[in-house]
């Protein structure tokens, strides 16, 4: 009887310590591209996992968080413009927010143009700020930093 105890509290640990796990179902992967001596092209990738989907940066103020990209200040280089959004856009009125949200499910680019001041090594850094969500929850919103080399 004692034997069946223990195995019935070591399997209820276990699944409570399954169930514990970080949900993470956006992986992020950040790459520069030189397209000529002093300008790059930045590509952040996220892929979502089935069922999930990210917010469009240009989603309504009363929806739900914007996906958002903040470059830490580098005085040897230059932002060009906004990061441009690639991937299958894709929009719907969401009852829980009133308003029409935009997003991508599976994967999405964003594409930073950057000019460098003077033709040297550097690094861009910055944090993507983002909510994850599926038919039936939202993950809390997340940040990730990123460092990428510019040589």
């Amino acid at each position: 009887m004692k034997q069946l105890l223990v195995s019935l509290i070591i399997l209820m640990v276990s699944g409570i310590s399954c169930q514990a796990q970080i949900l993470d179902p956006v992986k992020w992967s950040f790459t520069a591209s030189k397209i000529s001596e002093k300008s790059y092209e930045i590509r952040i990738t996220a892929n979502v996992q089935k069922p999930w989907h990210i917010y469009s940066q240009n989603t309504a103020d009363a929806g739900p968080t914007p996906t958002k990209f903040t470059f830490k200040p580098n005085p040897l280089l230059t932002l060009n413009g906004n990061a441009k959004e690639n991937g299958k856009l894709l929009s719907y009125f969401d009852k829980n927010f009133g308003v029409e949200v935009k997003y991508f499910g599976e994967k999405v680019e964003f594409v930073q143009m950057v000019t460098l001041k003077a033709a040297v090594k550097t690094n861009i850094t910055g944090t993507v700020e983002y909510l994850v969500c599926n038919d039936a929850t939202c993950l809390p919103p997340k940040k990730v930093s990123f460092d990428i080399k510019l040589q």
